[in-house]
């Protein structure tokens, strides 16, 4: 059902939940939450202190006032609760509450509490009838993300509306699997996410959807496996004397764990078949070298290399290192960086010095596996952070005659058991050692009591010449959710800090030229403060940064709180990492204290797995950037290991299981796997780049 045809939604409202991706019924019952609304009982104005998201129930004493500068309309009054106690209300551009609003009537009215002189303020509170409001009391409401002119009722509404008008046929797993496993069927599940009784029924309607999430990717990725493996290699490398020896000249001395991922690259390099290969490890560990030296052994046999980053501002960074060292070692090896920015006419000259075979190692992000670009005989592709290479693009450079070798390299460390369930279609290779000569960071883990003297500390690094980061979880403040955000972060800091210091923000819903300029004017040192979402936590290099503060830390699963801690100790200062931490929660504390008392990035992922269990399911989950829009791969083992084993049992065609048959007759079997192989088609698709 189109989304036009829910009763309440026109053209205009239609648009807005069309920025969104909502077309359909369908896109708007698996448009999940991002967090959960509790309303509490209202309280009295005397009650209520500043910094809380409150619920009071007030008389309007006057009609609205309405004052306009330039196009902004401000509409305000003094309201008083039950004991004549005046609080002042705001809202903005919302002239008609004028009429809606009369004087003598009562409402319960939710917002964020501020002072305005003597008097209390709530600024852009939500309005309710008390009975509308007493039926809310103590049930979860479920928070979206939104886009501006669309509220929460609306989509609230909307969604309430799309349950009742259409029942989605989207179940394919038969009820004997389901039950094996303990999980709601597929519809039920979605209800229970959108409209939840209480933990109990979350847990259950996430259980299910993770599942999904996850048998679908496993079976994603033992698909590309099997399609990826045992294919021969037109380009053997099995000389590596050359590189050997540059080893021998490096500045530093390798790590163990570094020696041991050059052994697995160069043995698979040399054995005839076509490598697919994952290096993880910890930010500074080395990855990034090992990658080079893998890149000069497929140029000293006459091949072509390609590096590929998520970034234009990281491949920047990877083609100057990777410039530093080959000008420092000597060699003659033609680099070239080909990124989004560059001109039509430079882009020109390296697509045909690439084809002609006068470019050795091409450098860049999306833009090196466009359709006009043509390499002469590329043996090696690299992709650095979170991106695979796929059978399309494998496919497009066979049709142009070349099997490139794969390398992958990711910086968040998870245990090799999960690593393999998750890059089911590589090898893996752990880096799992830090060079000696790194400055570990300390670490606190404070509450918000701590914050002024967090910013006097920040002031004093600045003053040394120092940068710093603050993670805030938000973009901008949102309805229901009492989290710091970028946008009014800065702006508290410009008030605190003097003029000198430079502030700025980063966030994933600036367009990529901005992000690339803001990042670049970091790294360059003209920005003293990156107020940031977690967008800085793929692998930038700013040496000079030595100060990363985490506000609402316990908000972020531990993988990305370790990725985020890894943009400081990069330089020859000390460093270090304060999270700021909100929550009373006794198992919050826990998980902090491991990233407190530790900067390594296996043990951290080991003893996250050892305290998982529900944790904070609707923080900002830590493999997110794995495909999963609900699942993690840490948080939710337990439910990946399940996956697992149905995944098992698929492969293997085996209709019996636990002495009792897996599907009812064959009919049944096929229409499962008719469907599996559906969603399996659409996961590959998605996941290879």
């Amino acid at each position: 059902m189109d989304i036009l045809d829910i009763k309440g939604i026109g053209p205009k409202k239609g648009a807005l939940f069309n920025k969104l991706g909502i077309y359909d019924t369908k896109d708007l019952l698996t448009y999940y939450p991002r967090a959960y609304e509790e309303f509490k009982a209202p309280k009295r104005v005397k009650d209520i202190n500043v910094g809380e998201n409150a619920s009071v129930i007030l008389k309007i004493k006057k009609v609205l006032d309405i004052k306009k500068i330039r196009s902004l309309v401000i509409v305000s009054t003094v309201a008083v609760d039950e004991m004549d106690n005046p609080i002042k209300l705001v809202w903005f551009n919302c002239a008609f509450l004028r009429s809606t609003l009369k004087p003598g009537e009562t409402y319960v009215f939710k917002g964020k509490v501020s002072n305005d002189g003597a008097l209390k303020k709530i600024e852009h509170p939500a309005i309710f009838e008390i009975y509308e409001y007493k039926k809310l009391i103590n049930v979860k409401q479920p928070v979206y993300a939104l886009t501006k002119g669309l509220d929460l009722k609306t989509v609230r509404k909307a969604v309430e509306e799309a349950f009742a008008v259409e029942k989605l046929d989207l179940e394919y797993m038969p009820e004997s699997i389901r039950n094996k496993y303990d999980l709601v069927d597929l519809n039920t599940a979605l209800k229970l996410i959108h409209f939840p009784a209480n933990d109990d029924d979350l847990s259950k309607g996430y259980k299910r959807l993770i599942f999904d999430e996850f048998f679908i990717f496993i079976m994603a990725t033992r698909r590309l496996k099997s399609l990826n493996e045992d294919i021969d290699s037109d380009m053997v490398i099995d000389e590596f004397k050359e590189v050997d020896n540059v080893i021998s000249n490096l500045e530093f001395t390798l790590t163990n764990a570094q020696l041991k991922a050059w052994e697995d690259i160069k043995r698979d390099l040399s054995s005839g078949k076509v490598m697919n290969r994952l290096v993880q490890g910890d930010v500074g560990c080395g990855k990034t070298v090992i990658a080079e030296l893998a890149l000069m052994s497929v140029v000293m046999k006459g091949y072509q290399g390609a590096l590929m980053a998520p970034t234009e501002v990281l491949a920047t960074q990877h083609y100057e290192g990777f410039s530093e060292l080959i000008n420092k070692i000597g060699l003659d090896i033609k680099l070239e960086l080909l990124t989004g920015s560059i001109t039509q006419a430079q882009k020109k000259k390296i697509y045909e010095r690439l084809k002609n075979g006068e470019i050795d190692i091409l450098i860049g992000t999306h833009a090196l596996f466009q359709e006009k670009v043509e390499y002469k005989n590329l043996a090696l592709v690299i992709t650095d952070e979170q991106h695979r290479f796929g059978v399309k693009q494998r496919e497009a450079l066979g049709n142009k005659g070349g099997k490139p070798h794969v390398l992958v390299m990711s910086a968040t460390p998870i245990p090799r058991t999960l690593a393999i369930i998750l890059y089911g279609e590589l090898s893996v290779s752990n880096i799992d050692e830090m060079p000696s000569n790194r400055i570990p960071i300390k670490n606190c883990v404070v509450d918000t009591s701590y914050r002024p003297n967090a910013y006097k500390f920040i002031n004093n690094q600045i003053k040394e010449g120092r940068q710093a980061y603050i993670i805030c979880p938000m973009v901008e403040e949102s309805e229901g959710l009492e989290l710091e955000n970028v946008k009014d972060y800065a702006k508290k800091l410009k008030e605190i800090y003097p003029p000198s210091v430079n502030i700025d923000i980063l966030h994933g819903k600036m367009k990529p030229k901005q992000k690339d300029e803001i990042m670049k004017a970091f790294v360059e040192g003209e920005i003293n403060i990156l107020v940031s979402t977690t967008v800085v936590e793929v692998g930038v290099n700013v040496p000079n940064a030595s100060v990363m503060m985490i506000e609402n830390a316990e908000r972020f699963g531990l993988a990305s709180l370790h990725q985020l801690r890894g943009r400081v100790g990069r330089g020859k200062y000390q460093s270090y990492c304060i999270f700021m931490n909100t929550s009373d929660s006794k198992t919050a504390k826990e998980r902090l204290d491991i990233l407190n008392g530790s900067n390594d990035g296996f043990v951290i992922a080991n003893k996250d797995l050892k305290l998982r269990g529900q944790g904070d399911m609707f923080g900002t989950r830590q493999s997110g950037e794995m495909y999963f829009k609900l699942g993690d791969i840490i948080e939710n083992s337990d439910i990946l290991l399940m996956a697992v084993e149905l995944s098992e049992e698929y492969m293997k065609n085996i209709s019996k299981v636990n002495n009792g048959r897996l599907f009812e007759n064959e009919f049944e079997k096929q229409a499962f796997m008719q469907k599996v192989e559906k969603q399996i088609k659409t996961c590959i698709e998605t996941i290879c780049l």
